[in-house]
């Protein structure tokens, strides 16, 4: 039986085209869609339990892969098989995530499975942006409870121009990338980065977003009532207990209040609401705690959220007793680590992170295989986030995907700032010590001072700012807020980090928790986020104000010699002999490429020995020294034959040539030692091949002033050449 297939198409301009189809494939699952453009397909399927599982929150899986046949394509390494999700995957996985996640009810608790595969691959299409749309689309066409759909594209810009989902080329020219996710009235989500945009520049380029966002949201609606919207499936809800909630709020709000109000540090403030819980909590029978226990600690919560959000709206005072626009303290040291490239400490407050920088040749490039993007970074950043900075044990299973995030994060942040004639592949580690507010923030300003510290010439200094929103929407306060605490990234309404030099902004991550944030709000928080940003870079550059001129003594040199193309297999030698004993004597590490275009060996020495880096240069210069026909050289004369001395060319040493007896002087020469003798150094000229010989061609009587006639020895003929012999 051919099923019956439902189709929406979304037309972006420029001929492009997005089509959602539904009908044909995975009809088992709840919900299911097929995204297309050009030749990109994304299938997405969404399974939810008809059952609440026991637990307080949303147990949402959102999984993002990416097929290698999909591309035509087999996958690396020895098992071919698709093992464990790449990075890039993961940062598709988080972008959808944040978007969904607010938008199913706060009661629903059944597990949740949403599955995107990258099934055909189009080199002018990127996938990752239209993965937020698979999933609302998926969502739509099922009955799962879900408020409203949403979107996400990707906006460019090019010569002034927004662009939709631009292409992988059209993403190399332009000045912003920025994954914007949005419901038809409320953007939700803001990642990307940018090349020193303005605050305004970057509103605009949201407020494009949206409207296309728009357009996608109405699409899915149209294809969820062709397919048969299904009646949205009942579960379970809460169970709520409101005596109960306001009995708490009397026994909890007034005294959270104090404690708020009081200014004290994360570790007394937290054990000050953690004894008032457990007084409440006390207060009940054993009984009343058994049977309502996850009632009473919900509505302590409750209680204890709205007293320290409504301290910051009616007085403007917050947890650790700053005012909404306080930067905490800061203090700043480089040069900690003696045996590092580079390394620094940025404190703000209880957050601290230790950045490390390490300097290396392209061998040590970040090697990045997808089916939709093939290459290599020479600037990349890892984050870290051991359970002890938070006072915390828990079990460690590998680098999180919050890891993955952060880490993309701040090196988004600090990329643009990295010259492309860096000769160095970088690796800068974020060592998160103590957490206690932003520490992807923390490291983006301890990632800078550690550039700077090795030697890394950066373009400008970077720095970091996280920024909170708690709004009321029946009075309509609201307060901004920056350099937020753990605690008012939870309690409030936006998390909002924004990175970038005193010229602009480098990148940011938005989530927003509430509906209808109006552009009014989001333009203050991007202005008060400029001004506490530059606060923080008076912090860094009074520590470190420029790169350090030269890197470290202990660290590796790099030059790089560019070499013609017929030069290289003499350079590596037999089996790779050459270059290894090369690198053995010289004690460096000696990297060649080929440059795909023209053709020439890109040849990186990279060595702490300045007099090591000096050998590798002087045998490259041995092997690629190509004497020109009509110019003077300075030999030295290194083997004496009968016939000749073997001279040695001084600026490439090794590479020698018979200067022949008949070429020393015009006199005539009997014996060679009566002209030249060994380790003489002497001017020759070069002559080229020599056709009759077919061997080079030099001669030092080139360069002598030819006698008279008269003056010459006559030759002796072959009878006189006998009697002396």
């Amino acid at each position: 039986m051919i099923p019956k297939v439902f189709k929406e198409v979304i037309d972006l301009g420029d001929g492009r085209e997005i089509s959602l189809e539904t009908g044909k494939l995975a009809k088992q699952a709840h919900g299911s869609v097929v995204v297309q453009s050009g030749k990109c397909m994304l299938l997405c399927t969404v399974v939810s339990n008809y059952h609440q599982a026991d637990v307080d929150f949303l147990p949402l899986t959102v999984d993002y892969r990416e097929k290698f046949a999909a591309a035509g394509r087999y996958p690396g390494g020895f098992f071919k098989r698709e093992a464990r999700p790449s990075d890039g995957e993961v940062l598709t996985m988080r972008l959808v995530d944040r978007v969904l996640r607010p938008l199913f009810p706060k009661d629903y608790h059944a597990e949740t499975q949403v599955m995107i595969q990258l099934m055909s691959h189009d080199p002018e299409v990127m996938p990752d942006a239209m993965a937020g749309l698979a999933a609302s689309a998926a969502i739509q066409l099922s009955d799962i409870p879900f408020e409203t759909a949403i979107s996400e594209v990707r906006v460019g810009r090019i010569n002034g121009e927004f662009i939709i989902n631009p292409t992988l080329a059209q993403l190399g020219e332009s000045d912003i990338d920025m994954v914007i996710g949005a419901s038809a009235d409320s953007v939700m989500m803001v990642e990307g980065e940018m090349k020193e945009i303005s605050e305004e520049e970057m509103t605009e380029a949201i407020k494009a977003a949206h409207e296309a966002i728009k357009i996608q949201c109405v699409a899915q609606l149209r294809l969820a009532e062709a397919f048969g919207k299904k009646e949205t499936r009942e579960y379970e809800p809460a169970v709520e207990d409101e005596a109960l909630a306001e009995k708490i709020h009397g026994m909890v709000y007034d005294k959270t209040y104090a404690i708020a109000k009081a200014g004290s540090s994360k570790h007394e403030r937290g054990q000050a609401l953690s004894d008032l819980k457990e007084e409440v909590f006390e207060s009940f029978t054993e009984e009343e705690q058994e049977e309502l226990g996850k009632l009473i600690h919900k509505y302590v919560a409750k209680a204890q959220k709205s007293a320290i959000r409504n301290l910051t709206l009616d007085e403007g005072l917050r947890l650790d007793g700053r005012q909404t626009t306080d930067i905490r303290p800061i203090w700043c040291e480089v040069d900690y680590l003696p045996s590092t490239h580079g390394s620094a400490i940025f404190t703000r407050g209880e957050t601290q992170a230790l950045a490390t920088v390490t300097l290396g040749t392209s061998r040590e490039a970040n090697q990045i295989d997808m089916p939709s993007y093939e290459g290599e970074e020479r600037f990349y950043l890892h984050y870290n986030f051991p359970p002890f900075s938070t006072g915390e044990a828990r079990p460690i299973r590998g680098t999180s995907r919050r890891e993955v995030g952060h880490g993309n994060l701040a090196q988004r942040a600090l990329k643009g700032m990295v010259p492309d004639d860096c000769p160095y592949t970088v690796r800068v580690v974020s060592e998160i010590l103590e957490s206690n507010g932003s520490s992807s923030m923390a490291t983006v300003c301890s990632g800078t001072m550690a550039l700077m510290d090795a030697g890394v010439q950066m373009i400008k200094p970077v720095s970091g700012i996280a920024m909170g929103l708690i709004s009321d929407a029946d009075t309509g306060k609201y307060a901004v807020l920056s350099d937020i605490l753990g605690d008012e990234d939870h309690l409030g309404d936006m998390d909002f980090k924004v990175t970038g030099t005193a010229d602009g902004i480098t990148a940011c991550q938005m989530d927003i928790k509430i509906k209808g944030l109006s552009y009014e709000v989001l333009v203050k928080a991007l202005q008060q986020a400029r001004d506490g940003r530059l606060h923080i870079l008076s912090k860094l550059t009074d520590t470190i104000e420029t790169p350090n001129e030269n890197v470290k003594a202990h660290a590796p040199k790099m030059i790089t010699r560019v070499i013609p193309g017929e030069y290289i297999g003499a350079l590596i030698g037999p089996g790779g002999k050459v270059i290894q004993e090369l690198q053995k004597e010289t004690n460096t590490t000696i990297v060649i490429n080929e440059d795909p275009i023209t053709e020439e060996g890109i040849v990186e020495i990279l060595g702490t020995d300045q007099e090591g880096i000096d050998g590798v240069l002087a045998k490259i210069n041995a092997i690629t020294f190509k004497p020109e026909k009509g110019s003077i050289y300075e030999v030295k004369v290194v083997k004496m034959l009968d016939f000749g001395a073997v001279v040695e060319y001084t600026e490439a040493p090794g590479n020698e040539v018979l200067l022949h007896i008949s070429e020393l002087a015009w006199e005539r020469t009997n014996n060679v030692s009566d002209v030249v003798k060994m380790g003489d150094i002497l001017d020759v000229k070069y002559f080229g091949v020599d056709p009759k010989t077919r061997k080079e061609k030099v001669s030092r009587k080139a360069l002598l002033k030819r006698p008279p006639r008269e003056e010459r020895k006559p030759r002796e003929d072959k009878k006189q050449r006998e009697e002396k012999k």
